[in-house]
């Protein structure tokens, strides 16, 4: 907030100073001293002389992170930026038909400032089609990108709409403005609004403020299609975007043809920007019914299922006649729901009703079908009998169908308000919980193999499926298999352990090096870091990033949004859009087996780790 010339100033920006303008600083090869103060007086700047001794400085030019400007307004500083270089000089202002001069190098980015001034500074700093491409255009939209991903954090939804719409149809005030600076203001609120809707419309689709904003926003347009004919395309954009349409012709809008009742004729298209009704029907959801009082099925079923449809599925899986069961919901103190074959198992949060337990009609007790040897026997055998390549395919794509779904800004929501984000982090939440089950299902598989040979060809085929994993590009599932093999209820396992050949062990060890969390993970990093996309990045680790970042860092500063710091975590969020899709837009399912999949669709799982240890010193007890 000082600038260093020979002499120290402190400056800042009188009230009085057009709102948005902004003054390019100039190195002093460019500009005395004495030229500088006057151009920035002639600004409406106000120069206040910092008496305090400093040391000398030589001529060289400061350095950018040395160059901030901070904008005050009645006292109080509202917007802080800070000098950055471009690689290639910007196009010049003159070129885009400002009077400017021309454009430097050199740009200034938010460091902290009120929502309202930095949203300020991003459309005023924002590049339309004639500089998209060029540096200063693509930093320009990661600038927009950090703030569209972030803005929850410090802004509510529908104070981001009035103050867009402020900025669309309010007259700036800073005297006249000609007809050319209010369509290109107008076209930059368009712009910024199309990239929000396209980046969150997921987010958006439900949110009341968003549906009347889009309607007040398309009348202001067709108000101005008259005076300014150059909207016609923005039009287009926002009728493609919001599936809006318009019953009138440009003509008819003309200032005598205005009519009140304009807001009443613009409608939502039934496929567009519509409560969802029956979508979140569609939403899938990991389901988990127990068949004993320590483990469970987890099953991937649509957010609508019925008791009727888990009946039947747990039948098929267990080989029970349907017949013969009940679907029971434990309720929260110990309270005991049977579910009727028609009722919903979630309710519209896409919590289940209850801890939900299949029985049996006739005793009214939990269903045990794992206690007798031969049902054991029959249930290692068959996975045994998977190939692992197919296995891998399989929980790859199970994973994908999940990861793709998964919007970067649900990370943000997860790290910053976990106690109200249930519904915004449905996809991100349902795949931190398969790969938890991923693992339990490792350990639940070999400490449910009774016989040491089958035990050995089960974790030897456990290391080729993590090793086909990291081939698939999956990290989240490798990972999984890597910690339940891990787990100390598997890994004291000694006898087992002895009996796997050496280049088992060998394979295993190099997998394990890649797990290693010294030096930050950095073996991972590395390893994921060379891999092209698509890919599935171990969402744990990702998450611990943005914690740290978010947790080292205050949110604000003098109750200014800290938003370099929110650049930091939209930076690290925007992994999950480069890991999606490659530059052809592939994703990364393969064609998987129809029997392995009735396999990796229903994990048995036992999450009781008491229960675990049991079982793995019923295998091998203490000597």
């Amino acid at each position: 907030m000082s600038w260093d010339c020979g002499l120290r100033y402190m400056f800042s920006v009188s009230p009085a100073l057009q709102q948005g303008s902004m003054c390019i600083l100039h190195d002093k090869e460019d500009l005395s001293r004495l030229e500088m103060v006057q151009r920035l007086a002639k600004d409406g700047c106000r120069f206040l002389q910092n008496h305090s001794k400093g040391p000398e400085r030589t001529c060289e030019p400061q350095s950018d992170e040395a160059v901030r400007v901070c904008l005050r307004e009645r006292g109080h500083d509202v917007l802080v930026l800070q000098r950055v270089s471009s690689e290639r000089p910007a196009l010049s202002a003159s070129a885009r038909g400002g009077g400017r001069e021309e454009a430097r190098n050199r740009r200034y980015v938010v460091v902290s400032g009120t929502p309202e001034k930095i949203l300020e500074h991003l459309l005023n700093d924002l590049t339309l089609e004639d500089d998209q491409g060029t540096t200063q255009g693509k930093e320009s939209d990661t600038l927009l990108d950090d703030f569209l991903l972030t803005y929850p954090v410090f802004m509510s939804t529908s104070d981001l709409c009035q103050a867009l719409l402020g900025h669309y149809y309010t007259k700036r005030c800073r005297g006249k403005e000609d007809r050319k600076e209010a369509l290109e203001r107008k076209r930059k609120v368009l712009h910024l609004v199309s990239q929000w809707v396209s980046l969150c419309k997921d987010f958006l689709r439900e949110d009341e403020h968003v549906k009347l904003f889009m309607k007040t926003l398309y009348r202001y347009v067709l108000d101005d299609l008259y005076e300014h004919p150059g909207l016609e395309t923005d039009v287009r954009e926002l009728q493609k975007l919001y599936q809006l349409h318009r019953r009138h012709t440009v003509d008819e809008y003309s200032p005598q043809r205005k009519s009140k009742a304009l807001f009443h004729q613009l409608s939502l298209k039934e496929n567009g920007l519509q409560s969802r009704g029956t979508q979140r029907e569609t939403k899938e959801v990991l389901c988990h019914v127990y068949i004993t009082m320590d483990s469970y099925l987890s099953m991937r079923v649509h957010a609508g299922v019925v008791a009727q449809e888990l009946l039947q599925a747990v039948a098929e899986r267990m080989d029970v006649p349907q017949g013969e069961l009940v679907l029971v919901a434990v309720t929260y103190p110990g309270g005991r729901l049977l579910l009727q074959p028609q009722d919903r198992v979630f309710s519209d949060s896409l919590r289940p009703v209850g801890r939900l337990h299949m029985c049996r009609k006739d005793l009214g007790e939990v269903l045990y079908p794992f206690t007798d040897n031969s049902e054991l026997q029959q249930r290692t055998a068959r996975m045994l009998s998977l190939n692992t390549w197919d296995v891998a395919v399989a929980l790859t794509n199970f994973d994908w169908t999940i990861f793709d779904s998964i919007h970067e800004q649900e990370l943000v929501y997860f790290t910053f308000s976990r106690h109200a984000s249930s519904n915004h982090t449905v996809a991100l939440e349902l795949l931190l919980q398969r790969c938890n089950e991923v693992q339990l299902w490792v350990m639940t598989e070999v400490l449910l193999c009774p016989t040491l040979c089958k035990r050995v060809q089960l974790i030897k085929k456990f290391i080729k499926i993590a090793a086909h994993c990291k081939a698939q590009r999956n990290l989240n599932c490798f990972f999984a298999i890597i910690m339940g093999l891990n787990v100390a209820a598997v890994s004291r396992l000694s006898q087992t352990w002895e009996k796997i050949p050496g280049k088992f062990k060998k394979l295993f060890s190099e997998l394990e090096t890649v797990t290693d969390p010294s030096l930050n993970h950095k073996a991972y990093r590395d390893s994921f870091k060379k891999m092209k996309a698509p890919k599935i990045p171990f969402l744990p680790l990702l998450l611990k990033d943005i914690t740290f970042i978010h947790e080292g860092n205050k949110t604000f500063h003098d109750n200014l949004v800290n938003f370099e710091k929110l650049h930091m975590i939209a930076d690290a969020v925007r992994l999950i859009r480069q890991c999606q899709k490659d530059h052809m837009g592939n994703g990364i399912t393969q064609k998987s087996s129809s029997e392995v999949r009735a396999y990796t669709d229903y994990l048995h799982i036992i999450d009781n780790q008491q229960t675990l240890f049991e079982l793995s010193h019923r295998l091998e007890p203490r000597n």
